[in-house]
């Protein structure tokens, strides 16, 4: 059996990610480089930001009527269990448990 293609892990490009179990994929939001009060911080002070969006939601949790998260939705979480994936340079992806989805913000 001959192949038509030679599969090469190292240039396979993926295109999109699909969490599996009680999961979801988020991206997180920019990291904040001034205050609210309009203070610049300094490049080397680390602050975390742990809001972000959900761009995925495995099946699990989206036919789980309990679980009141939707694709887009803007979340607070806890990122001690997140998994960073990077499908392109400068895409901060993270696959979180819903367990560590803390808040979920909804406008009326």
């Amino acid at each position: 059996m001959a192949k038509d293609k030679e599969f090469n892990k190292d240039t396979a490009k993926f295109e999109r990610i699909e969490p599996v179990g009680k999961r979801v994929v988020i991206r997180k939001d920019e990291d904040k480089k001034q205050t609210k009060g309009g203070i610049q911080l300094p490049d080397n002070l680390e602050i975390p930001t742990i809001t972000g969006r959900i761009v995925a939601i495995s099946a699990e949790v989206e036919n789980d009527t309990n679980l009141p998260l939707r694709q887009y939705d803007k979340i607070l979480f806890n990122p001690k269990h997140a998994i960073p994936v990077e499908l392109e340079p400068g895409n901060q992806l993270f696959v979180v448990p819903v367990e560590d989805v803390v808040a979920v913000f909804r406008r009326e």
